[in-house]
């Protein structure tokens, strides 16, 4: 199987950790007119006439930075300065006006047909500044929390504590679960709220204490009632939906049997490769196109 080019995964590769923590090298790289900053709206990137995400630069972006409730620091593009800058807290049609944008939108929708470096720089812009809205509050004592750190770091500000916290991360497991036998097949579950024909594979998040493959083996066995031997890596996915890494795996069951459990699933069972095929070319398909799990799926079945 093949999983380059998966969606939200090429996020660029100079993050400027050893550099984030100087306030002095950032202020400097605010308020320069190079300096890129991305405008985000309730979790949605603002979007041209034109569909294409708003990304400004001199006084343009300082206003919109100043105007941001938060405003994170994503990394440098060669030279270049990246920031988020969170306009949450205004009126959507302030928002657009501030970014000179005509609209928002849903960046799933909009991932498949952006560059993937894009795709991935506003899913990563989406989660920190998603972390941020739902981190101003101390979990050890309760105080307010500060940003620091350019938008990596929030310091509890009350005497006496003084918490670091950082962007929470919900590891999460999602395997492609072969049939035992000589014929090849997969398990496909459908859940509880699924159309009748919603099938797909089957996925969870790691607990405390369990390994990857040991959460593989859980949830399978938890869910469709199968047991699972071995336990392959296949890839893995930044999921900032709104704080998830999906980790894709395949796995091979021991036996066929089937019990769901009826609480998360309601109905599994196995697909040939060419009831997979018809499914994808004639049915309901593989699943999100943006999603480690369709290409799990789609790879499995040849296409």
């Amino acid at each position: 199987m093949t999983f380059d080019g998966l969606a939200y995964t090429e996020t660029p590769g100079d993050r400027a950790a050893s550099l984030r923590g100087d306030p002095g090298w950032v202020e400097e790289r605010l308020s320069r007119d190079d300096t890129r900053t991305i405008p985000m709206w309730r979790d949605q990137p603002l979007l041209t006439a034109d569909g294409r995400p708003v990304t400004l630069t001199g006084p343009p972006g300082r206003a919109v930075v100043a105007a941001a409730g938060q405003s994170a620091l994503l990394g440098l593009e060669g030279t270049t300065a990246v920031f988020a800058a969170d306009l949450s807290g205004i009126e959507e049609a302030e928002a657009l006006r501030l970014a000179t944008a005509r609209a928002s939108g849903d960046l799933r929708a909009l991932a498949t047909a952006l560059p993937g470096p894009v795709a991935a720089t506003l899913a990563y812009a989406r989660g920190l500044l998603y972390w941020h809205r739902h981190t101003r509050f101390c979990g050890s004592c309760g105080g307010p929390t500060e940003s620091a750190h350019a938008g990596h770091v929030r310091m509890c500000r009350t005497p006496g504590c003084g918490r670091e916290l950082f962007p929470r991360i919900e590891p999460a497991v999602i395997a492609l679960v072969e049939s035992p036998g000589p014929r090849p097949r997969c398990l496909l579950a459908r859940h509880r709220g699924s159309g009748p024909d919603g099938f797909s594979l089957l996925a969870g998040f790691v607990e405390i204490g369990e390994s990857l493959e040991g959460a593989v083996r859980r949830e399978v066995a938890e869910e469709a009632g199968v047991t699972v031997g071995a336990v392959t890596y296949q890839g893995s996915q930044a999921w900032p939906f709104p704080a998830g890494l999906m980790v894709g795996f395949v796995a091979r069951a021991t036996d066929e049997t089937i019990a769901v459990d009826g609480a998360e699933l309601v109905e599994a069972r196995w697909f040939t490769r060419a009831e997979v095929v018809e499914r994808i070319v004639d049915g309901p398909g593989s699943g999100p196109v943006d999603s480690i799990g369709g290409r799990l799926l789609r790879s499995w079945a040849g296409l």
